[in-house]
């Protein structure tokens, strides 16, 4: 498989977040209609060892999928937040307690998982947050579809720019 090359314009935060071989992906449901699916997929196509954390779920898509961010072995470069935003704050907190500093809240329109109390809690500990868009915007060939988002979020200062 040959990863196509991530866009010119990509912003220095998904960068440095992609740039990550293993990266956690939470909020994965067991149908595998969730945005964090989609977004697990896409990682791995891309490359990068995407792990799934659903507390419900032993295995998504044949991989192993672990309960919580911090029952995740092994070292963990980034973890996409793509769960409810009751639960943002605690996804965080596993995750800096790990000693984990690229985090990105995933958001198209509306809230999505992006709670302001879990990036208060980042930035506390010193991790300025992805917060807003999706690494589909970003990752891998990006349809047209997440060629618009990012373009009209960008514009409303909604995705990193």
């Amino acid at each position: 498989m040959t990863t196509p090359p991530p866009p010119r314009d990509l912003p220095p935060a998904v960068a440095a977040f992609l740039a990550g071989p293993r990266i956690v992906v939470a909020g994965v449901s067991r149908s595998g209609k969730a945005p964090a699916n989609a977004i697990l997929r896409r990682l791995r196509e891309c490359g990068h060892e995407a792990i799934a954390v659903n507390p419900n779920a032993g295995a998504i898509d044949g991989e192993p999928c672990w309960p919580s961010v911090a029952a995740v072995p092994g070292d963990v470069h980034g973890v996409i937040i793509a769960t409810p935003p009751a639960v943002a704050l605690a996804v965080a907190r596993d995750a800096l307690d790990r000693g984990i500093r690229h985090l990105w809240f995933h958001r198209s329109f509306g809230a999505g998982s992006v709670a302001d109390d879990a990036v208060a809690e980042c930035r506390r500990r010193g991790v300025e947050p992805i917060v807003g868009g999706c690494p589909l915007m970003y990752c891998g060939r990006v349809d047209p579809v997440h060629r618009f988002f990012r373009w009209w979020l960008r514009r409303q200062g909604r995705v990193p720019g």
